[in-house]
């Protein structure tokens, strides 16, 4: 009886109030058209790589596979948050119930795992390739691959359920009100009304072995390839080794700078808004600026992308 007493005067928390990217009413329609197009122009690229990948059999490689991945990746990432962003910036702050405010939570932190393994996933193909080519066949056979594609997916979702479960089950008391475009940790941590130490430790701890996990194993991989390359005989060598790995170390770099700040420390984030221009780079800049980064200026999409259009054409 006593139990269901004190049920009863704890108000929890049926919805969330997303106050959005912006509350000035004078840019939010600005705002609203370039977000809008970014997002579109997102799932054009990465569609478009998407399918020269798998129609073209040149691009049938271990490089290309985890890019398709990743190109897959992009497109869910961005359609996570961006919707509600376009909705706070049409509407002014949304309304986003619990359920709903939770399973975007869920999905974001399943994607953002996921990226993290599969960027040292690719890392490590890089680090095969020029390290030891010659097994190159052997330790990236296509077996190795979806092996290492299907961790990094079932990973994310692993991590995700714990996280989301931990976040799920604090009591929040209100306010309800999220300074922030979409429902993430940190927000979500700072109005819980109960302790959040486990949790905390929990975040902490997964921060710990997928972010700066994946990193190291990154960082690692290069090491072994800067090593490699400098050992090189030719300049020209040098050059075309360095090529294929610039691409992937500039995504990497966009990435990790982003999100190691936010999410690498159990403390909670008190300069929200700091947060959600930093949440910009990693939600919308870094899905939308991968394809470009990685296939404009690589020569075997570029190639694949030309056959298609002058097969189109024809």
């Amino acid at each position: 009886m006593e139990r269901s007493v004190e049920l009863d005067n704890m108000t929890r928390v049926q919805e969330f109030v997303l106050l959005g990217l912006s509350t000035r009413m004078g840019i939010r329609g600005a705002l609203f058209a370039i977000f809008l197009t970014l997002y579109l122009l997102t799932l054009l690229e990465n569609t478009l790589i998407i399918y020269l990948i798998f129609s073209h059999s040149e691009l049938r490689k271990p490089m290309y596979f985890f890019l398709g991945n990743l190109s897959c990746l992009e497109m869910c990432y961005v359609s996570v948050t961006m919707p509600s962003l376009l909705v706070g910036l049409w509407t002014g702050p949304c309304h986003v119930p619990f359920t709903a405010c939770m399973t975007q939570l869920f999905f974001f932190i399943s994607l953002i795992c996921t990226e993290c393994t599969l960027l040292a996933s690719m890392a490590y193909d890089r680090y095969v390739a020029i390290c030891r080519p010659l097994q190159y066949p052997l330790l990236m056979r296509p077996q190795v691959c979806l092996g290492l594609a299907m961790a990094s997916w079932l990973g994310g979702l692993l991590v995700s359920v714990i996280k989301t479960a931990c976040i799920a089950s604090l009591s929040y008391c209100g306010p309800n009100v999220l300074n922030h475009f979409f429902c993430d940790v940190s927000p979500l941590l700072n109005l819980s009304c109960t302790h959040v130490s486990l949790t905390e430790l929990v975040d902490f701890i997964s921060a710990i072995v997928i972010l700066w996990g994946s990193l190291l194993v990154t960082m690692a991989s290069y090491v072994a390839i800067g090593r490699a390359v400098l050992h090189m005989p030719s300049a020209a060598a040098r050059r075309k080794a360095f090529s294929t790995c610039t691409s992937h170390l500039v995504v990497v770099g966009i990435f990790y700078s982003a999100t190691l700040f936010i999410y690498a420390r159990p403390s909670r984030v008190e300069a929200m808004d700091l947060n959600k221009v930093l949440s910009v780079i990693y939600t919308v800049v870094t899905p939308m600026c991968n394809p470009i980064i990685y296939c404009l200026r690589n020569r075997d999409v570029q190639a694949a992308l030309h056959k298609t259009l002058h097969g189109s054409c024809g």
